[in-house]
């Protein structure tokens, strides 16, 4: 029997979306770990503490604790908001020259619908971060 789209044997259903970037790497981490990058991803709230184990919610009640932190590299949190349930959310940049590659990646929704509605947020998401971060031409 062949999975859905976006169903994993582990994870439930994810979605993730990557874009290369005009922009090095550090550019990319101090944007997204900065109060408005955070707010660009994340959502409208306190800054969250970038270390395992910190605890953090938002303005709109979505609540989570960070798995994991490569500085630079590598941002892994919860994220439950008050309607849904859990699931991990990260972001990776690699650096490809002068350039980065930015990922987001989300698991552990909960069904198709759920994956469908989070690919619209982070393709949302991805537009904004590009245009905080493309030099103006």
């Amino acid at each position: 029997m062949t999975r859905p789209t976006g169903l994993t044997k582990d994870a439930g259903y994810e979605i993730g979306v990557s874009k290369t970037l005009p922009v090095p790497p550090g550019a990319v981490w101090d944007y997204l770990t900065g109060p408005e990058g955070q707010a660009a991803w994340l959502g409208e709230g306190p800054s969250v503490e970038l270390r395992r184990g910190a605890r953090y919610t938002l303005a709109d009640g979505t609540a989570g604790e960070v798995r994991g932190c490569q500085p630079g590299v590598r941002l892994r949190l919860t994220r439950r908001p008050p309607e849904g349930g859990e699931s991990t959310v990260q972001f990776t940049i690699q650096a490809r020259g002068s350039r980065s590659v930015l990922q987001f990646h989300q698991e552990r929704l909960a069904d198709a619908q759920e994956r469908e509605r989070q690919r619209h947020h982070w393709r949302a998401v991805m537009e904004r971060v590009t245009y905080a971060l493309t030099p103006a031409v």
